[in-house]
């Protein structure tokens, strides 16, 4: 390899870290061409040298001793793809302090130590890349940094966990019980064998985190995101959104709004002419609405050895750019926090099934309870009762949340509910 290649210190030789290696090492005349630029590995970091892999790496490339990538005076871009946070954490920064570029695609890193870190390397004149972090093989980052970079942003909307979305889509297309849903997913390797990240919307979270750092120009925590999962989510519910024009997804939601930032995760009824109704499977798709550019949507494999490695080696140009070139992007400066709004301040239509005693009153109770709040009903159902209990079914029109929470404190307290048992929040049809 010529003098102006860059060197390259791969931490992790996993899915993603294999998919990065073969990208690099089959596409290099491909690379060179649009760069100018040769890429050499030179080392990785593995903990098992002689473990049989998914891809035929030389053995001397391979180490056990992290010193030697990180120390290394050769190494101009050190690639983190071990996951995890601690160790992690303190080795992109001491590759920081060694004044070597990173690349990552660490969402949960990049969501709780992102600011930190992007602040060091503004003080080493380095940066640290993250494409493969929020959206896989789906180029997220850099359309809100540069494409969408004259928008005031507005809101983003997504899907960005591939799990849920597997799992939601084969109980509604069908009718598949949760825990069968989740067992396929598990089996085709789109859900972990400890899946709780996805299924309790932790992983969508610090996806929203990082994001909306971006959107909305602002420092974020992530306990400013308001999270719920979708293993609550019952067959009965996905049914009856179908008959009221809906189906329910997992959706990250950040909104820029008069009085500060909203930033949520949880299960949708989502209306089925709306583009991210027909995002299926293990596809993930962001909706970003900008103050010129109106509306736009990014759709794709949100995860996977090569989509993912893909978006890595798409950082590594920009890195390789920088070093050798001097093509330098301004460094993204850390922000101030803006106000966080919490969710019992927010605005949306609900959706709720509610198990009743098949008996008069009922409804006029409800009635005045919803209306006491100011609580309009847009869609109501009731099934025929099934051993003296009623279902219900309603819809409301735009309500802020503690309104509802105030209401439904009252019909917990009234005899003939027998239980409130689904709650979820509604994309309103246009």
């Amino acid at each position: 390899m010529s003098e102006e290649a860059i060197k390259i210190g791969l931490l992790g030789l996993g899915t993603v870290g294999s998919g990065a290696y073969k990208i690099i090492e089959k596409n290099q005349d491909l690379l060179k061409s649009r760069t100018g630029i040769g890429f050499e590995v030179t080392k990785i970091l593995v903990s098992n040298p002689q473990k049989k892999r998914r891809v035929n790496v030389p053995q001397e490339l391979l180490t056990t001793d992290t010193s030697s990538i990180l120390h290394d005076p050769q190494i101009d871009v050190v690639v983190e793809l071990m996951g995890g946070v601690t160790a992690s954490y303190h080795y992109i920064k001491e590759a920081l302090e060694q004044g070597k570029y990173v690349v990552t695609a660490n969402k949960d890193l990049m969501a709780t130590k992102g600011e930190e870190l992007h602040r060091l390397a503004a003080e080493k004149n380095v940066k640290i890349f993250y494409e493969a972090s929020v959206g896989g093989g789906i180029p997220l980052i850099r359309p809100l940094q540069n494409s969408l970079g004259a928008n005031r942003i507005l809101r983003i909307m997504g899907i960005i966990n591939g799990t849920t979305n597997y799992i939601l889509t084969k109980m509604s297309l069908e009718s598949m019980d949760f825990d069968s849903a989740l067992a396929e997913a598990q089996a085709k390797g789109f859900a972990e064998k400890d899946p709780s990240s996805d299924l309790e919307g932790w992983d969508a979270a610090y996806k929203l985190a990082i994001l909306a750092r971006l959107a909305f120009d602002s420092a974020i925590d992530i306990d400013d995101v308001h999270r719920e999962g979708i293993s609550m989510v019952d067959i009965r519910d996905i049914q009856y959104a179908k008959e009221l024009g809906f189906t329910i997804k997992l959706l990250a939601i950040g909104e820029d709004l008069e009085k500060g930032i909203a930033l949520k995760v949880h299960p949708t009824l989502v209306p089925l002419n709306h583009p991210l109704a027909s995002v299926n499977h293990e596809f993930n798709a962001l909706f970003v609405e900008g103050d010129a550019v109106g509306e736009v949507m990014f759709f794709g494999r949100g995860a996977g050895e090569m989509p993912t490695g893909s978006s890595v080696v798409a950082d590594l140009m920009d890195a390789a750019r920088e070093i050798k070139l001097g093509d330098k992007s301004p460094s993204l400066q850390p922000s101030e926090k803006r106000n966080i709004l919490p969710v019992s301040e927010l605005v949306s239509p609900f959706y709720l099934r509610l198990q009743a005693t098949d008996e008069p009153g009922v409804f006029g109770y409800l009635a005045t309870v919803f209306g006491g709040e100011n609580i309009s009903l847009d869609m109501i159902i009731q099934k025929r009762s099934e051993g003296g209990i009623a279902e219900i079914v309603l819809v409301t029109h735009a309500v802020q949340e503690k309104k509802l929470e105030a209401a439904l404190n009252k019909v917990h307290k009234f005899a003939a509910i027998e239980r409130v048992a689904s709650v979820y929040r509604v994309i309103e049809k246009k």
